[in-house]
């Protein structure tokens, strides 16, 4: 079927960049654009006009929060009780146990990715928490994921994530990581047999990326494994580093060397890894040592994942987004958290950026959503995703421009990103599939999933009681914002 889609604005793409194309129209065959412009003269079987919108490519969210999100808990949390809130060597000694039964762990994900697709994410590289859960996802919690995402319409990268050791806090507080290093080298075994059997299901939508945890919580070996396995299935990796002081400190006690280096060290990166974060490393304002770990992301063709959101919260950021792209490192973006909408990142990402850089050039809106697009297909060897153009995947968006808190519409691009959100996204066509229009999603009750969605975070978080080393009462881990008066409910 041949479909042509109609909008104020639809944002092209030339053949090197995005371009904005006044009274636009995209038309596709099937899952696949056949025509970008402005006046199709070929036979079409379905008209449909998103009238004053943008049609735009849809979001790449190569950090994309795969369950019931738990940063409301570990944001504005003081230090003293930080540490509180991670798994204790106390609970790691008695055995860590699942928290949530497992049609609660099959629900999270449907959960998650409606939260996606209503936000105009069309292509998804998730993560899930471990702090809860008995070691990582398990390969049955994953494939009940893919079912969901394939019933939605979710473009999706993944596989069950592994690691071979826990982030936990001693008694006397500090931070240390145990290990099972069985269980991460099964936890491989299980993410390649779950890639072997689901890579191309649902007509190409899921693909498999081989997701290891933290770099502190994998082993060499593991590492190495990962590697070797990544290069005979053809898959991206996706591995969390460069991310935190305890991390950096950790790793540079164990081998004389930052995160980066240490990758690097045992030829783990090149352009089909991911590095979420990255952004504690030599050569910025986060690390004394001196070294340049940029010029490795360079060299590699690493790709850098920047979630402007959540390292924001703690109110760090790269040392410059701008600055990584001057490098000829490529970065794409993450949400990592709830809400998983890019209009927050973006204009997050781009006043950082402003604020390290005292210029504008380089960090504009523009800049951060190629990354989102562009970036994010490059890292995962698509240049069928992440624009518009003949030959393209069918996988867009419809931004509506006529709410009122949008203002005077000027440049679309700015425009949306100066004032919108996600809740502003009307449509959704991924895989030439409209999978949400007008803020609906067939087969979906929005309702119903909030109320579960709610029970199933109350009940993560009082597991956080289990695993606290001081063993606080409720009231001290869990401060509230003012004192509340006339029952708890949810604080």
């Amino acid at each position: 079927m041949i479909t042509k889609l109609k909008g104020a604005y639809v944002i092209g793409f030339d053949g090197a960049d995005h371009q904005i194309i006044v009274d636009g129209e995209v038309v596709y065959e099937n899952d696949t654009i056949i025509y970008v412009g402005k006046h199709y003269e070929g036979h079409v079987d379905v008209t449909e006009d998103a009238g004053n919108s943008v049609i735009m490519p849809g979001f790449i969210d190569l950090n994309a929060l795969g369950d019931i999100d738990h940063d409301i808990l570990h944001t504005e949390v003081y230090k003293e009780t930080r540490n509180s809130l991670n798994p204790s060597e106390e609970y790691f000694e008695k055995g860590t146990h699942e928290l949530m039964t497992p049609e609660e762990e099959a629900f999270k994900s449907l959960f998650a990715y409606t939260q996606l697709i209503m936000n105009g994410v069309t292509t998804a590289m998730p993560i899930t928490s471990t702090y809860y859960k008995k070691w990582a996802d398990t390969y049955e919690e994953e494939e009940a994921g893919v079912h969901h995402a394939g019933k939605l319409g979710l473009r999706l990268y993944t596989s069950p994530s592994y690691q071979c050791g826990l982030n936990v806090v001693r008694p006397d507080g500090t931070m240390t990581v145990r290990y099972l290093e069985e269980e991460g080298e099964k936890g491989l075994e299980r993410a390649v047999k779950f890639i072997r059997k689901f890579d191309g299901a649902y007509d190409g939508l899921i693909k498999g990326a081989l997701l290891p945890e933290r770099i502190e919580t994998q082993t060499e070996k593991n590492l190495i494994q990962t590697r070797k396995y990544a290069d005979e299935l053809g898959c991206p990796i996706k591995l969390h580093a460069a991310q935190g002081g305890f991390e950096y400190r950790f790793i540079k006690e164990k081998t004389g060397m930052s995160p980066l280096e240490y990758l690097d060290s045992i030829n783990f990166l090149d352009r089909h890894v991911g590095i979420p974060h990255c952004y504690i490393v030599k050569g910025t304002r986060w690390v004394e040592d001196e070294g340049d770990d940029l010029a490795i992301l360079q060299r590699t063709g690493t790709t850098a994942i920047y979630c402007p959101i959540i390292i924001g919260r703690s109110g760090h950021y790269p040392q410059s987004f701008a600055g990584y792209r001057r490098r000829n490192i490529n970065v794409a973006i993450g949400t990592d958290t709830f809400p998983p909408d890019f209009f927050q990142n973006i204009r997050t990402a781009s006043m950082f950026s402003q604020m390290a850089e005292d210029a504008v050039e380089g960090s504009t809106f523009a800049d951060v959503y190629s990354a989102v697009t562009l970036g994010g297909s490059k890292y995962l060897g698509r240049d069928d995703l992440g624009r518009l153009c003949k030959g393209a995947k069918a996988d867009m968006i419809a931004v509506d421009l006529d709410s009122f808190h949008m203002g005077a519409v000027d440049d679309p691009i700015r425009t949306i990103f100066m004032c919108g959100s996600g809740q502003d996204v009307k449509m959704s066509v991924i895989n030439g599939r409209t999978v949400m229009k007008d803020r609906k999603i067939e087969g979906v009750d929005l309702e119903e999933l909030k109320a579960k969605g709610q029970k199933y975070y109350n009940k993560m978080k009082m597991g956080y009681m289990e695993r606290d080393y001081k063993h606080l009462p409720e009231n001290e881990i869990f401060r509230p914002s003012f004192k509340i008066v006339g029952g708890t409910k949810n604080v």
